[in-house]
C-alpha cells in the first residue's frame, strides 16, 4: 500500500449483514442525487444544454442555491440527517484504494460502512464500504463513481504536497 499522510475525520460501523439502511443511505449520498438542483444539473448536462455555460461559474451558483436550500432546511428545524455509526477515528494516511487510521478498530476481513467529510469543492460527505486489512487500516471495496474521481484528485493532491516538503527539507 502507498500512502501519504492526509487528517481527516472517519465515521464507520462493521456491516457484514449488508444492512439495508447502510446501503439505502450510501445509495442516497452522491453528491448529484442529493438535491432536485443536483439531479437537474446532472440531466443538463447530459442533454448538452450546458455546453454554452460557464462551468465555473454554473457550479458557483448551483453551491449557493444549495446552501440556501441548507439554511432554509435548518432554520425550519428540518436538518439532513445521517444514520448514527458507532464508530469515529482521525485518518493519518490515505491512498488510491485504502486508508490508514489512528486507532485499532478494524477487525481484518470485516466489512465497514464509512462517511468522511471531505475538504474539497464542492464540501461533501463521500460513503463508502471499507475491508479491513489490519487494526487500523482498511481498503476500499466500493464508492460512488463520482466521489472515486474526487477521491483520486484528493490523493494526488496530498502526495504533491508530500513531494514539496520532502524537497524544502532536503535543500
Amino acid at each position: 500500500m502507498r500512502l501519504v499522510p492526509a487528517f481527516l475525520n472517519i465515521e464507520f460501523e462493521q456491516d457484514n449483514l449488508n444492512k439495508p439502511e447502510f446501503l439505502k443511505e450510501f445509495s442516497s449520498i452522491t453528491h448529484n442525487e442529493e438535491d432536485q438542483l443536483g439531479a437537474w444539473l446532472k440531466r443538463a448536462k447530459a442533454r448538452g444544454d450546458t455546453k454554452d455555460s460557464d462551468q465555473v461559474l454554473l457550479t458557483l451558483i448551483v453551491e449557493l442555491h444549495r446552501k440556501f436550500d441548507e439554511l432554509s432546511a435548518s432554520i425550519k428545524n428540518e436538518p439532513k440527517e445521517l444514520l448514527r455509526l458507532n464508530s469515529y477515528a482521525k485518518i493519518e494516511a490515505i491512498g488510491f484504494d485504502c486508508i490508514q487510521i489512528d486507532s485499532m478498530k478494524f477487525k481484518p476481513n470485516d466489512l465497514y460502512y464509512a462517511r468522511i467529510d471531505m475538504p474539497i469543492f464542492p464540501k461533501r460527505t463521500m460513503a463508502m464500504y471499507l475491508r479491513g486489512v489490519s487494526e487500523n487500516s482498511a481498503r476500499i471495496e466500493k464508492m460512488h463513481d463520482d466521489d472515486e474521481s474526487d477521491w483520486n484528485a484528493y490523493v494526488t493532491a496530498r502526495e504533491r504536497v508530500m513531494i514539496r516538503a520532502n524537497k524544502e527539507s532536503k535543500g
